[in-house]
């Protein structure tokens, strides 16, 4: 049935305005006009009245892997190689079916209740099939979050058996997940291989050749550490993204995640080739990889997006903090308080990765996806509301985010997940755990 939307302000056409009602028809935004008009309109529809709010594009997660939720606090403060081992691959052989499950329930449903609607999860546990995949694909379900599966291929013998697998399977279990979900408008599988560390050089051009097939974008790591830099160097005499060049990868269906360490050079080809960016800013702070040249990339004509990565080297999945993040961090590494704007991190957040994941979300728009958040302008974190989008980006708290909607359904309302409690959620965190030890 038809539902109305209405609040105090909604972000339309790149601003705040008041006097606005939506109509929301089986998940897509079908009209937005003036108020009274569309109550007259559409008189005797369901109206749901959001007074004393302002709604705005649900925001898109870029970059995520759900199962790391279950090991934040876990090796803090350590180097990026000591973390990896002590976090990731210490608790990797722990990690089944239940437990991606759970992980995922854990990273989405907090995700969500911080306003996010659509998440990429880059996932490469796959214990030699596709079943801890579809652990994930029914967490996202379950909840009602929008689900871009990066299914992960991973060849590299030094990583944990569990995300390893021959090109031919990598090839063989991605087309087979991506061709049962074709046309399902909640769940999108991508190909992702992980990095030029962990996927071969055949690996990557499989990758990019079933993105092809598939007419998909492909996601892959890509220069987060100086470590990735020197060992290209060293094997192929080319910086990362000259290698990936070399392997004919490097066009507008790459999303690449990070790009901390370029020379001017891969930058340019990057613009040139049309690639473009997940960035995870908070992630890359706490691993000490250092700072993705953002003002440069967008220069060139990379268009970026962004993600909080996971949850034990954030440690927080909001992407409104990744907005703040992004334009902070950039601000003080350029000594330059103009050097990138709050629009600009704003749309990375929303717009931008809706077209780079090639979704209709991220915008308040007829056509798109009926996917909101809804803040609480009595918050303090909003106030004064003569400067609403400037607060939005820069001082909005979790605590500000009322209500979410997604494909036309509340999943959060009144701060509390509507669709599995949170509760539950912890209890098997707790069970999980206990488990364990």
């Amino acid at each position: 049935m038809p539902q109305l939307y209405k609040a105090d302000s909604i972000y339309y056409q790149e601003k705040f305005q008041k006097n606005l009602a939506i109509l929301v028809e089986d998940g897509i935004i079908k009209e937005i006009g003036q108020r009274e008009a569309l109550e007259h309109k559409y008189a005797g529809i369901e109206e749901v009245d959001l007074s004393g709010k302002a709604i705005l594009p649900g925001t898109v997660n870029a970059h995520n892997h759900s199962f790391q939720s279950l090991l934040r606090g876990i090796a803090v403060d350590r180097p990026f190689l000591e973390w990896r081992d002590q976090a990731l691959y210490k608790y990797t052989p722990l990690l089944d079916e239940e437990a991606i499950y759970t992980g995922a329930l854990f990273a989405f449903g907090e995700m969500l209740k911080y306003g996010v609607t659509t998440v990429s999860d880059f996932f490469y546990v796959h214990n030699g099939g596709t079943e801890t995949g579809e652990a994930i694909i029914q967490a996202a379900q379950d909840l009602g979050i929008r689900l871009v599966f990066a299914r992960t291929m991973y060849d590299w013998d030094g990583a944990p058996v569990s995300y390893q697998e021959t090109v031919q399977d990598a090839v063989q279990r991605t087309r087979k997940m991506a061709i049962k979900y074709q046309g399902n408008p909640m769940v999108t599988v991508h190909p992702a291989p992980h990095s030029p560390h962990g996927a071969s050089p055949e690996m990557i051009k499989a990758g990019h050749r079933l993105a092809q097939e598939l007419d998909t974008p492909f996601h892959i790591h890509v220069a987060e550490e100086m470590f990735e830099v020197k060992e290209t160097l060293e094997k192929y005499n080319l910086r990362p993204v000259h290698y990936l060049n070399d392997l004919g990868v490097v066009d507008e269906r790459m999303i690449a995640i990070h790009l901390v360490w370029l020379d001017d050079s891969e930058i340019k080809l990057l613009g040139d080739r049309r690639a473009t960016l997940a960035y995870c800013p908070s992630s890359n702070m706490f691993l000490s990889d250092g700072v993705t040249r953002i003002p440069d990339l967008l220069d060139a004509g990379v268009r970026i997006t962004l993600g909080s990565d996971g949850a034990c080297s954030n440690n927080r999945i909001s992407v409104f903090e990744e907005m703040r993040m992004c334009s902070l961090l950039q601000k003080v590494s350029r000594l330059d308080g103009s050097c990138i704007n709050a629009k600009q991190v704003f749309e990375m957040g929303t717009k931008v990765g809706g077209e780079l994941l090639r979704l209709p979300v991220g915008v308040i728009q007829e056509g798109y996806q009926a996917d909101f958040v809804a803040l609480d302008l009595g918050d303090l974190s909003l106030s004064p509301k003569t400067e609403l989008f400037a607060n939005v980006v820069y001082s909005l708290q979790p605590n500000a985010i009322s209500d979410v909607v997604v494909n036309g359904k509340f999943i959060v309302q009144n701060r509390t997940l509507q669709t599995v409690s949170e509760k539950s959620i912890v209890d098997k965190i707790d069970r999980l755990f206990e488990k364990w030890q």
